[in-house]
């Protein structure tokens, strides 16, 4: 987890609905419910600025302070964005303790350069920018820096270092990042057509035929 916690106040809000909730953004408000295990989600509301604030800076967890002097200690759990897709209008929390063991995704940052990646035509692949891992509340770290430094061409969950205290929940053998030489792939296929053109593909010209019998 982040060395510090961000702290946001919480306002907890009686209206609700949509009008309600676009006078709440309108005041710079972001809607939110708080979830408490055996009880009805509790309606609050916070700033807008401190929370997009916090969440882009990789923050998980959120210490809440409503006005009464009562504080939570809450996970994120749901982001809502409108029909852009670029800017939060709803959120959801979860109430949990430090110590309570967690599922998140948590975003990856990528350091080094592969060797494969130092070929002529190498391009790098990022197929999973983020991973889902399992850890108690207070390990949850803002990302996870990855050395590629040391890979060849494919790196998958499975083949992370992860920090101690974090278990890899994704499929350990899904491609995280890959190196594909594209040039080397151009010309295979530029290759394999002069070859077809020169001598012929007897699958293909058999598949061909098959075919114009079947129309007949």
């Amino acid at each position: 987890m982040s060395k510090e916690t961000p702290v946001l106040v919480a306002k907890k809000r009686d209206k609700l609905g949509s009008r309600f909730a676009q006078r709440l953004r309108a005041a710079g408000e972001l809607p939110a419910n708080l979830f408490v295990a055996g009880s009805a989600p509790m309606p609050i509301s916070l700033n807008e600025h401190a929370t997009i604030y916090a969440l882009k800076k990789g923050a998980h967890v959120l210490a809440l302070k409503f006005e009464d002097g009562a504080t939570d200690t809450v996970l994120v759990k749901d982001l809502q964005f409108g029909y852009l897709g670029d800017n939060v209008i709803h959120i959801d929390l979860a109430r949990v303790n430090l110590d309570e063991i967690v599922t998140v995704k948590v975003h990856l940052s990528f350091v080094g350069t592969p060797d494969a990646a130092k070929k002529p035509g190498a391009i790098i692949i990022h197929d999973m920018p983020q991973i889902e891992v399992s850890c108690k509340v207070r390990d949850i770290p803002e990302e996870i820096k990855i050395d590629l430094s040391q890979m060849g061409e494919t790196l998958t969950v499975g083949q992370l270092k992860l920090p101690a205290g974090i278990t890899a929940v994704s499929d350990a053998d899904s491609a995280v990042i890959r190196v594909q030489i594209v040039k080397e792939e151009a010309a295979a296929v530029g290759e394999a057509a002069a070859v077809d053109s020169k001598t012929g593909s007897p699958e293909v010209l058999t598949a061909k035929k098959e075919e114009g019998d079947a129309k007949k």
